[in-house]
């Protein structure tokens, strides 16, 4: 069940192609796809089926999620020089983290640390703000979660606690 619904936000991400950038219609699909994000770990972890599968399809779904809402939205958008330096630095930094996982851990590590978890939710909120607030504020936010999280995330990687409960 877990990995049906993980399963689903890769289709609903898809489904995101269709309507227009920032729409009603964008943002409901949108909002399916992110409650198949916080119910597929707790159906997971309630119905003991929790895997390393589980975890890598997890990633990949949000991976794709991503893609899609960047392709989407950055061109219906204008984003500041600044606010592209400072993700390509958070960028950087997650590279360096799997990196970092790669030789500590001899494996690809994702961490499902709270602040990432924070910063996830940050992350998925600004395409509702968009509307309201523009780019810069809603960015601005997410950014400075996003840079405390890929830094605690480092920092546990690298203390060789990777997995610690999130």
């Amino acid at each position: 069940m877990a990995n049906a619904l993980t399963f689903s936000r890769i289709v609903l991400s898809v489904a995101l192609l269709a309507p227009p950038a920032l729409s009603p219609a964008f943002l409901a699909v949108y909002a399916l796809a992110g409650v198949t994000d916080m119910l597929d770990g707790y159906v997971a972890r309630r119905t003991g089926t929790e895997s390393e599968l589980g975890a890598r399809l997890d990633s990949i779904a949000d991976l794709v999620l991503v893609v899609v809402c960047l392709a989407k939205i950055l061109p219906a958008i204008d984003v500041p020089t600044w606010l592209w330096a400072w993700v390509a630095a958070i960028a950087l930094v997650k590279a360096a983290n799997a990196i970092s996982g790669l030789v500590v851990e001899k494996r690809l590590v994702m961490p499902h640390i709270k602040a990432n978890k924070v910063a996830g939710l940050t992350v998925f909120l600004v395409p509702f703000a968009i509307p309201l607030f523009g780019i810069t504020a809603p960015a601005v936010i997410a950014c400075a979660v996003a840079t405390f999280a890929a830094v605690q995330e480092g920092h546990y990687i690298r203390m060789g606690r990777a997995e610690s409960p999130a």
